[in-house]
């Protein structure tokens, strides 16, 4: 039976659990057979992948599916071009890539996976950063703070004169665009100095081999490696709190929260392989989305995914505007709507 994500341990976090790691979605294991194609979000990724192994195990491994993990831009490039018959993304689909699909013809439907945070970390050996607020995120992260913050001291007096080293997902992550869009005010800028990857298993790892770094990645990949990273308290003008079930299903860890969705492209659900994949998805989505270690939304907001399907309603409930995230005010809407529906 699923998690009682409100029954969570002391520390208000998932339970991290244990995170099947089996290669089935690997495309050495596929074979002769019908093929289901996925690329695009990191963050998404652990979704999937266990969609994908249990709808394999369900069909007897007579249905492969292939997930690749190029970020949620490179994700929709591929989707748009309709090499790829799903494509998961860490934010809303841009103007910009709605026109290239419809250029190529390629018709979706937007469906809403999951509800997600974007978690700021440090090493556990830093005893000194517990909390931060978005103005000294600006302060870090923004262009001209390059060669300007360059210590611990830089950003707080009361800190060591140690040299930060940062840690962020790619530019072509929509954590990346998320994040820069939020804390500097503009989608993908920010200082040069960083080191990025786009797996964020790998940036995990990373910050936890370096007692001065300080990076962001998502709740899934917190949750995996907390036993290995920190958590950061953020706040936005008021007190700041940390990416608890609480927080987040209440809204007071913003503006890093955010939704996570899945899009498919409506011709590729001729194919009786990818239309049995997506109805597995939203039939078992609830649990396997708490076994990927994220919030699921309400059951009815899986049946709608489904219901849209049937009634051909297809294209991005966000008009494609050229933001990464939707605005607060709408971010506010869709968690109410979402989290807090029946």
């Amino acid at each position: 039976m699923p998690r009682d994500l409100s029954a969570s341990l002391a520390t208000s976090f998932f339970s991290a659990g244990a995170f099947a790691a089996a290669l089935a979605v690997s495309p050495l294991a596929m074979g002769a057979g019908p093929v289901v194609r996925i690329d695009g979000s990191s963050t998404v990724y652990p979704i999937t992948e266990a969609v994908a192994q249990d709808f394999q195990r369900a069909k007897l491994h007579e249905v492969h599916v292939n997930i690749g993990v190029s970020g949620t831009s490179a994700g929709f490039a591929k989707f748009c071009r309709g090499e790829t018959d799903l494509s998961n993304a860490s934010r809303p689909i841009l103007k910009k890539e709605m026109d290239d699909c419809t250029k190529a013809g390629v018709r979706f439907y937007e469906m809403p996976m999951a509800y997600d945070a974007l978690t700021v970390v440090v090493n556990p050996q830093n005893a000194f950063v517990n909390r931060l607020s978005v103005a000294d995120l600006r302060k870090l992260w923004e262009p001209g703070a390059q060669g300007r913050i360059n210590t611990w001291k830089d950003l707080n007096p009361a800190w060591p004169a140690q040299k930060i080293n940062l840690y962020a997902p790619g530019a072509d992550s929509g954590s990346f665009e998320s994040f820069t869009e939020v804390v500097v005010g503009t989608v993908k800028s920010s200082r040069s100095d960083v080191h990025t990857a786009e797996d964020h298993a790998v940036l995990a790892q990373r910050i936890a081999d370096d007692k001065d770094a300080l990076g962001y990645l998502s709740l899934d990949y917190y949750v995996e490696n907390a036993k290995k990273l920190k958590a950061v308290a953020i706040g936005d003008g008021k007190e700041a709190v940390l990416p608890t079930v609480a927080n987040i299903r209440n809204g007071s860890y913003q503006p890093l929260s955010r939704p996570l969705f899945l899009y498919v492209n409506e011709k590729s659900l001729e194919k009786p392989a990818v239309k049995d994949f997506v109805d597995f998805c939203m039939k078992n989505a609830e649990r396997l989305v708490v076994e990927a270690n994220y919030l699921p939304l309400p059951a009815r907001a899986y049946s709608e995914n489904l219901e849209r399907i049937n009634a051909r309603k297809v294209g991005s409930v966000y008009g494609g505007e050229n933001k990464a995230r939707p605005r607060p005010v709408d971010m506010r809407k869709l968690l109410d709507a979402l989290m807090h529906g029946s």
